[in-house]
């Protein structure tokens, strides 16, 4: 009864982190993002250092601006797939899984959630950024603004242009190493996916039947038991 308390309170501890993961995320992503909406125009760029701008872009695509499929089928395959991250995100939480494993799949969902929430409702609700001095963006009634529900522009603003490759070299020479511009909710789907490869790999292909929680299962059985009465065999060893 008592490990019954304890396993159910770390259960709830785990899911009420993640919760506040993926809230915290969701605020600073958007925070950042209606900064930058509501005060640049497309185009408008901070220059922090050589290697770091705030460089405001929208784009109706994937993470770093890829558009590879169309909008509307784009918003739906994320709701889909965060739907199955947030059911597969409360099965870990309750089942003995890492606590860093639970932890970088809320930053993944945050993540998501950041980039579809701009899709559901930005259109809605903000008049349309162009790349006119004027073109900064404000708030409308829901509904008046430059798209339909699903059909938002993700907003963009982090530029890294560490170097330029060398003119000499073929195929990029001249070009910028790493010129994707990309939003917070980018970096932590990226990063959570980067320690998932090298750090929990072997859990995600566990599936659900990770096989640390039996084992803790079985150790606090065992100490359960060995707490209040001799396991099996031990009258045979004492005689």
């Amino acid at each position: 009864m008592k490990n019954d308390l304890k396993e159910s309170g770390k259960r709830s501890n785990l899911r009420l982190i993640s919760f506040v993961v993926i809230l915290a995320v969701l605020i600073i992503d958007q925070v950042i993002k209606i900064l930058v909406k509501t005060n640049m125009a497309i185009g408008d760029e901070i220059f922090i250092t050589s290697w770091f701008r705030i460089l405001f872009v929208e784009n109706n695509g994937m993470a770093f601006g890829l558009e590879l499929i169309g909008k509307l089928f784009l918003s739906l395959f994320r709701i889909a797939a965060i739907s199955f991250f947030c059911w597969y995100l409360y099965k870990i939480s309750g089942r003995g899984f890492p606590t860093g494993y639970v932890i970088t799949v809320s930053f993944i969902i945050a993540g998501a959630l950041g980039n579809l929430f701009d899709c559901m409702f930005y259109g809605l609700v903000f008049s349309e950024s162009t790349p006119v001095s004027d073109g900064v963006a404000h708030f409308t009634a829901i509904g008046e603004g430059y798209a339909p529900f699903l059909y938002g522009k993700v907003v963009d603003m982090f530029y890294f242009p560490l170097f330029k490759w060398p003119e000499w070299m073929p195929l990029v020479g001249g070009d910028t190493f790493f010129s994707p511009i990309f939003n917070f909710a980018d970096s932590c789907i990226t990063c959570g996916v980067i320690v998932v490869i090298f750090f929990y790999s072997r859990i995600v292909n566990m599936g659900l039947n990770y096989s640390g929680a039996r084992h803790e299962a079985v150790v606090a059985d065992t100490n359960d038991i060995s707490g209040t009465e001799d396991l099996p065999g031990q009258d045979d060893e004492k005689s």
